[in-house]
């Protein structure tokens, strides 16, 4: 919709030489504890803590507490096409507990629970075993641990731990890039994502870097079937995962969002900046027996950076066409050195409005906002971690800019009034973790507000006749808990979980303003109006309890069954509901439709069944079933008695799928294949003399697609990520309520038949670093009837820069086509 022209530079300070110990160095990070005698180009740095590798140069040590030590018999060095395995054999194949972390070129692997008893004495060491390695030892630390050191050439070694029947293998590589190995947490246990039994799109820190990630609706053009709809300011974002959308935003959201475990409530805040980002993980499908909010489409997790026990600082800037400017940065350092964790991080954006308005000459819909956060991270003992967190949210946007279909120029409209967009939101949770050899327990306690004020031009003519107002806040108190399996468990994994959410809906204030000129406008249409503001007010208080527990069962190698089951409780309640006409004469407000204790209770049982087979070690093919639910409600804006409540949405998801890596892991290939029938698809329905929204109906729809995700390194230094995903939904039976039209057969509202994202990306030894991206969308309809449309659309984004040390600096164009198209319908409103 508009070519972006910026320039960016982050800058990474290091800490004194004498106070931090040398680290793996990220891209816009730095750690070092010594002297530093050569600072990696960014082009050289690993990927982030989410593969494999740097999760073991990272991990904390895992807490485990062994019975009695085991003893390592021997060592054995075997080649591999990439380097070497390092198998450690243990008496009766017995595992091993490990924890990694890196100092200098070297790999180091320590094991808590062994006792050192080699034929040939008390140390193992082997020169120059593979190309790149100049070293590996195994020697004993003490009487109850051992430590294996594998020492690079010209850098650290890339490695894995990996049980095995003979004892503990470290699968080791010095070639320029890894296989490519996300962990996630999407089961709350960490994975690779390739061993995940769902559709799961997960996006690492380097990525989120490269791409420039900062909100939902960059999360969205990576993920297949994943569709957002936002207009020029932050409004409301409207968004459809499966072909199950936010368009009755009375609602709960089909889509469960958390950042740091806080579930986010209201679409308005959605997508609001998100500042150091660590990784994204977006599952899709009904997810109600893992997380504390039942979601029917899917979750969307992001993880931010946590406090760091190295000093660590990084910062960018950027500025573009629009006046666009961007600061952000992040700083992290322990309070008390193993024990007590801070990090601080927050951006500050504006930019012009795309959109003039040339009667008032002004720019319509600009941006200017902040976003804080801060972390507080607590380890008193190896068994306890204690977080807190607070963010706090603050922007000050113009109106949406609206315009009709078919206009010729979009950029410019004619219009007597601006608006303004006003967002605020703070947060606040606690989250703790007790950790033993047979149980992990997690507790998270979360608040946040949120709130928002605007007002919007409705006759978008320069005559004053109608202007939507809005004043609402939502408060929401969570409280979660899970009871599961350790980390380490293999054959047997389960998990027990509680949650309780209150929330608190008020309405200040929602209706129109009738300007001087409406009087005129309505006794033309047979009504009369004078000049005046009509709203509605009420306040809505919705409670959610629910227990949810899952097992995995590994009967053998192979296959694993998996069995979850939710039950539920919701209860909504509206009270001091009313419409309110305040003249604008002065002469005193008139009220009428006062509606009290207008209640919807509902409760239901949510089971979700998988199996997965493996193929062999690199293919899996799964299948699940799972019930989706979106909860009943009451409607503020509802006149007659039928119209206050509306009946929950009910669905089964059937999906089969298969996750395979090829090629030594240079290429991941991932497909996942859905059915899901959908009664009583709750419908925001407009009313037509008003194009406000007064009703929620009920229908029946169907949904029928698949997703397919390919990441690739067919040479080192270059990858390629590619997603397609399909969607054919329509309604089986549904009636407009208002008009007694039939929409069986029509297309949901902003669900697209398709999404596609395509990148490209290189980093040249020499330090340059290319980036090129091909999102895309297919035809989207904007209202039931299907009247409305936006046609197919692609476009092309560039990036180009240079790395050195720590500084990179960055020319990127967005939309390089300049390709045009409506997001959102004009003539209907939120």
């Amino acid at each position: 919709m508009w070519l972006s022209l910026t320039a960016s530079v982050f800058v990474a300070f290091p800490a004194k030489a004498d106070e931090v110990q040398q680290k793996t160095v990220q891209p816009n990070t730095s750690n070092s504890k010594s002297p530093i005698t050569k600072i990696n180009r960014l082009s050289e740095i690993p990927l982030p803590a989410t593969t494999i590798k740097q999760w073991l140069s990272q991990s904390p040590t895992i807490d485990f507490q062994p019975q009695s030590l085991i003893q390592i018999t021997g060592v054995q060095l075997n080649s591999t096409a990439d380097g070497i395995n390092v198998i450690l054999k243990t008496a009766g194949g017995k595992a091993l507990a490990s924890s990694s972390s890196t100092q200098g070129n070297s790999l180091i692997v320590n094991i808590s629970n062994a006792q050192l008893q080699l034929p040939q004495g008390k140390e193992f060491r082997q020169e120059n075993p593979s190309a790149g390695i100049a070293a590996v030892t195994v020697t004993a630390v003490d009487a109850n641990s051992v430590r294996v050191t594998v020492t690079g050439i010209d850098k650290t070694p890339v490695g894995k731990v990996v049980q095995s029947q003979q004892g503990l293998i470290l699968s080791l590589t010095t070639r320029s890039e890894p296989a490519i190995e996300l962990l996630v947490t999407a089961e709350k246990r960490p994975e690779n994502v390739q061993d995940v039994p769902i559709s799961i799109t997960a996006i690492p820190r380097q990525e989120i870097e490269d791409a420039d990630i900062t909100s939902v609706s960059g999360i969205s053009a990576k993920t297949p079937n994943f569709a957002t709809f936002t207009p020029s300011s932050r409004n409301f974002i409207l968004y459809s995962i499966r072909g199950l959308s936010n368009f009755n935003f009375l609602s709960r959201d089909p889509v469960a969002f958390y950042v740091d475990d806080v579930p986010y409530d209201y679409a308005d805040f959605l997508n609001v900046d998100q500042p150091d980002i660590e990784r994204v993980e977006v599952l899709r499908g009904p997810q109600s027996t893992l997380y504390g909010r039942n979601a029917e489409a899917g979750v969307v997790n992001i993880i931010t950076r946590k406090p760091t026990d190295k000093f660590e600082f990084n910062g960018s800037a950027s500025y573009g066409n629009y006046d666009t400017l961007d600061l952000r940065g992040g700083i992290s350092r322990p309070l008390i050195e193993d024990k007590l964790f801070f990090r601080l991080s927050g951006k500050y954006g504006s930019r012009d409005g795309y959109v003039q308005n040339t009667f008032t000459n002004k720019d319509i819909d600009y941006q200017s906002g902040e976003t804080g956060r801060a972390q507080v991270l607590w380890t008193p003992s190896k068994d306890l971690e204690v977080s807190f967190n607070a963010s706090v949210d603050n922007y000050r946007d113009g109106a949406p800019a609206y315009v009709f279909f078919g206009q010729r120029d979009p950029y410019k409209i004619q219009q007597n009034f601006d608006g303004f967009s006003d967002l605020n939101s703070d947060t606040q949770s606690l989250r703790v973790v007790y950790k033993q050899p047979d149980f992990r327990l997690t507790s998270i306690t979360a608040r946040r507000f949120s709130g928002q004020k605007f007002e919007n031009e409705l006759d978008l003519t320069t005559r004053d006749i109608l202007t939507q107002v809005a004043d609402l806040d939502s408060t929401v108190f969570s409280q979660e808990i899970r009871l599961q399996s350790p980390e380490e468990a293999k054959s047997f994994q389960w998990l027990f979980g509680g949650y309780f959410e209150s929330r608190d809906f008020n309405v200040g204030a929602d209706g129109v303003r009738y300007g001087a000129d409406a009087p005129a406008y309505y006794q033309q249409l047979g009504f009369t109006r004078i000049p005046g503001r009509n709203q509605t007010s009420a306040a809505i208080n919705e409670t959610t309890k629910a227990v949810f527990a899952q097992a995995s069962y590994t009967p053998i190698d192979a296959l694993t069954l998996t069995a979850g089951l939710r039950y539920e409780s919701f209860n909504s309640y509206l009270d001091n509901r009313q419409d309110t006409f305040i003249p604008a004469n002065g002469s005193a407000p008139t009220s009428s439709g006062q509606i009290n204790d207008i209640e919807k209770d509902a409760d239901i049982l949510l089971p979700r069944f998988v199996a997965e087979y493996r193929l062999n070690p690199k293919i899996m093919v799964y299948g699940s079933v799972a019930r989706g639910y979106r909860p009943p409600g009451v409607n503020y804006r509802g006149v007659n008695p039928q119209e206050l409540t509306y009946e929950a949405e009910k669905s089964w998801n059937y999906e089969v799928g298969l996750k395979s890596s090829w090629l030594d892991d240079r290429l991941n290939v991932n497909l996942a294949v859905f059915h899901n029938p959908v009664q009583n698809f709750q419908v925001p329905v407009p009313n037509p003399a008003s194009g406000l929204f007064a009703d929620v109906a009920n229908g029946d729809v169907s949904i029928t697609g698949f997703e397919l995700e390919a990441q690739a390194t067919p040479i080192d230094r270059l990858t390629v990520s590619a997603g397609f995903g399909f969607s054919d939904a329509e309604f089986t039976k549904y009636t407009n309520p208002f008009t007694g039209q039939n929409f069986n057969g029509n297309r949901p509202s902003y669900v697209p038949d398709f999404t596609y994202n395509l990148a490209l990306q290189y980093r040249a030894p020499t330090g340059i670093f290319a980036r090129l991206e091909l999102q895309g969308s297919g035809t989207t309809y904007l209202n039931d009837a299907n009247q409305y449309k936006q046609g197919p659309w692609a476009i092309v984004n560039a990036r180009l820069g240079y790395e050195l040390n720590n500084l990179g600096i960055y020319f990127f164009a967005n939309n390089i086509f300049g390709t045009e198209y409506p997001v959102i319908l004009s003539t209907v409103r939120k």
